[in-house]
């Protein structure tokens, strides 16, 4: 397995990774400094998705391997124009997590460049021939590195990394948990452009409640840049 340097959770360089990559300047990640009403009211909008950053503990693994059983069983439908991506890729969770905000959200313009190419070059394969194109992807993987080495914490430690990020988004009134280390895409109920902000928030207040003595959580966003 391939691996990559983790990417910070540092609004500024997760900013410079997907105009690099070719994300209209129009768009930007965000700090969401708290996830209560009156702070979620500081996010710029629109609010495209939301990223969390979480640790892999044994209450989260036992609750994946939980869900991952009985999603198996239901055999969900999903909209065909879901772009849904799996992580063979050690470390790669950055990198899905953006690919999964951007891809589905068909109003964020993306100019010709290496994601435009990888959207297209993968749009009739499956999730898991997509993970497969990642991998072997030269150009995403000279993209990801080299804005991996832009954040502040030693790039060298990343051996032990044990935190992971995914993406929230707002599918055909659907809200979306999009995580390359499941097998399916997992639904979160009904949602809309105007109550997708607090939706997704009480899917990540969902998270840190089941981990209540573990602090090390963070939540972004895909917005509106800030002029």
């Amino acid at each position: 397995m391939l691996t990559w340097t983790p990417l910070e959770s540092n609004p500024e360089v997760l900013t410079k990774y997907i105009h690099k990559l070719g994300v209209s300047p129009a768009w930007s990640v965000t700090d969401v400094i708290g996830l209560e009403e009156d702070t979620l009211e500081w996010i710029p909008r629109p609010v495209k998705a939301f990223i969390l950053l979480f640790p892999c503990s044994e209450t989260y693994e036992k609750h994946r391997a939980e869900e991952h059983e009985r999603v198996k069983e239901v055999q969900e439908q999903h909209p065909n124009d879901l772009f849904y991506m799996r992580q063979f890729t050690h470390n790669a969770c950055g990198t899905v997590a953006l690919i999964h905000s951007v891809a589905n959200n068909k109003e964020v313009d993306i100019d010709s460049g290496v994601l435009k190419n990888f959207l297209e070059k993968t749009a009739s394969l499956s999730p898991e021939e997509r993970g497969k194109a990642l991998e072997s992807d030269k150009e995403f993987t000279a993209d990801h590195q080299a804005l991996a080495q832009e954040g502040q914490t030693n790039a060298a430690d990343h051996e032990t990394v044990i935190h992971h990020f995914i993406a929230l988004v707002n599918k055909e009134g659907t809200l979306y948990e999009l995580d390359g280390r499941k097998s399916f895409p997992i639904k979160h109920g009904q949602t809309s452009e105007e109550t997708f902000v607090k939706d997704a928030a009480k899917v990540c207040k969902e998270f840190m409640a089941r981990d209540p003595n573990e602090v090390r959580f963070t939540v972004l966003a895909l917005t509106a840049a800030q002029n």
